[in-house]
């Protein structure tokens, strides 16, 4: 039987199984993703761009970017996936054993389509074995793994390799277009600086200078302005954009656009 993993460790190799409709919210990215569709519809935004995979497709989902995503089960069946995150240390020893470099900065889309190939399908299916109840793949062929993704990678998609082995972290970008774009992802203020290329105190100082108040307070205004839009202009229902909007639950939002525009947003 396979040994067991550091019990503290983050499984690089993950199926995912749901009998249910699944609205998981937002989502940090902070390792490349490579993923199968088994079973089931998956459904992903960066906040740019939505993607929907049905079975048989393969995503590629680079670090560092904030995504929402829906698992949506087929009719009387389960939503399946199997999921590979090529982490950088991973990366690293690759590119010092076989001599891998970024040569430019990749400037694309965050979330990649992947064309079938069967180099995909054959490695995908040499890893269902391990995703048995209680069977976790042990660490030495775990590494082989990884290894063989990256080379697949490598082979079918040769334009990765500036994702792939680029280990440097986000640099200091546009504040303002950058918080309009992702104003919507409800994660911590820690998120936003980093992917802003700034530390928390630096982002905080630049912001409150930018936008002349603070985030928290900036983030649930714009979120209200937007929700006010989709409800009057687009007939939006509230219970359809709350957690879009990054809100976390209907009555705190239901109270707060209430206490701004005076009126609840079911009254609109």
């Amino acid at each position: 039987m396979p040994g067991k993993q550091n019990s503290n460790a983050k499984p690089k190799i993950t199926y995912s199984c749901y009998f249910t409709r699944s609205r998981e919210g937002e989502q940090f990215v902070p390792e490349h993703v490579l993923s199968y569709q088994i079973s089931g519809t998956f459904t992903i935004n960066d906040g740019q761009k939505q993607y929907v995979y049905n079975p048989g497709d393969f995503r590629f989902i680079k670090r560092n970017n904030l995504v929402k995503f829906i698992k949506q089960p087929p009719p009387n069946g389960e939503f399946k996936s199997l999921s590979v995150y090529l982490d950088q240390e991973t990366l690293r020893n690759f590119s010092m054993e076989y001599g891998y470099k970024a040569s430019n900065h990749y400037n694309g889309d965050s979330i990649i389509v992947l064309k079938p190939d069967a180099l995909f399908k054959s490695f995908m299916d040499s890893l269902m074995p391990y995703q048995q109840e209680e069977v976790v793949i042990n660490e030495k062929l775990q590494a082989l793994k990884l290894q063989e993704a990256i080379l697949i990678l490598l082979q079918t998609n040769p334009e990765l390799k500036d994702v792939l082995f680029d280990f440097s972290e986000p640099g200091k970008i546009d504040l303002e277009g950058f918080m309009e774009k992702n104003f919507h992802f409800n994660v911590q203020l820690k998120r936003f600086a980093y992917l802003t290329g700034r530390s928390l105190a630096t982002f905080k100082r630049d912001f409150e200078k930018l936008f002349k108040t603070t985030p928290n307070r900036w983030l649930q205004q714009r979120r209200l302005q937007e929700a006010y839009y989709l409800i009057k202009e687009k007939g939006k229902a509230p219970s359809d954009i709350y957690l879009e909007l990054g809100f976390q639950d209907l009555s705190h939002f239901s109270f707060a656009f209430k206490k701004i525009y005076g009126i609840a947003p079911s009254r609109i």
